[in-house]
């Protein structure tokens, strides 16, 4: 009898929701999240950059840092952004910052995009993707607006509002449910996919 190994991810992220998704794909999972001034100090988004380069680029950010760590192995580094109507919703810096992106959200569709990097350190060159979501946000009451304010759920999260936190009153009109919590589990299958394929071209294993 053969037992298959479990697939061992680096997970360089310090968000619980991804790493909750991660162990539930059956990984070995290491977190080993990139210093927080990696991404404080990232480069804005450039004039001629399309919201996919930015993603991509951010999570690529994180993974090279932590790849200068010395640290080896299958990294996934994932960046999530929010956007509507032009305009770009990050991590929310406090609570008044949170209560301007949802009340800028309710009752509106927008967007939300993943940048993910996957990199096999050192053997192969990083990967990457992007996964695009629609979200519908019904009118949002002051009760349940000044309720989720006050729960602190709106942490670290884009946009300031998480797909699986309750009372939100959001539906999912395209794309992954997996990228709106911020790792966009079919994107990085297919990326997982690639790396194996080109690990298996050179004789190597994952």
């Amino acid at each position: 009898m053969v037992l298959k190994l479990r697939r061992s991810i680096v997970l360089a992220s310090r968000s619980p929701q991804r790493l909750k998704l991660a162990i539930g794909e059956g990984w070995a999972v290491t977190v080993m999240a990139p210093p927080e001034a990696v991404e404080a100090n990232a480069a804005a988004r450039g004039k001629q950059e399309s919201l996919q380069e930015y993603v991509q680029r951010l999570a690529q950010t994180k993974a090279q840092a932590v790849v200068s760590m010395g640290i080896t192995g299958t990294i996934l580094a994932c960046d999530t952004l929010s956007e509507i109507s032009g305009l770009v919703l990050g991590k929310p810096c406090d609570r008044q910052d949170a209560q301007k992106m949802l009340l800028k959200l309710s009752g509106k569709r927008h967007r939300v995009f993943t940048g993910v990097c996957l990199w096999q350190s050192p053997q192969l060159a990083p990967l990457f993707g992007v996964a695009e979501s629609v979200l519908e946000m019904a009118p949002i009451t002051n009760e349940i607006l000044q309720w989720y304010l006050a729960s602190g759920l709106w942490q670290g999260k884009a946009g300031a509002c998480g797909f699986q936190d309750e009372n939100l009153p959001l539906t999912l009109i395209a794309g992954s449910p997996s990228n709106v919590v911020g790792l966009p589990l079919e994107t990085v299958q297919a990326l997982l996919t690639s790396m194996d394929q080109q690990l298996a071209e050179n004789g190597q294993q994952s």
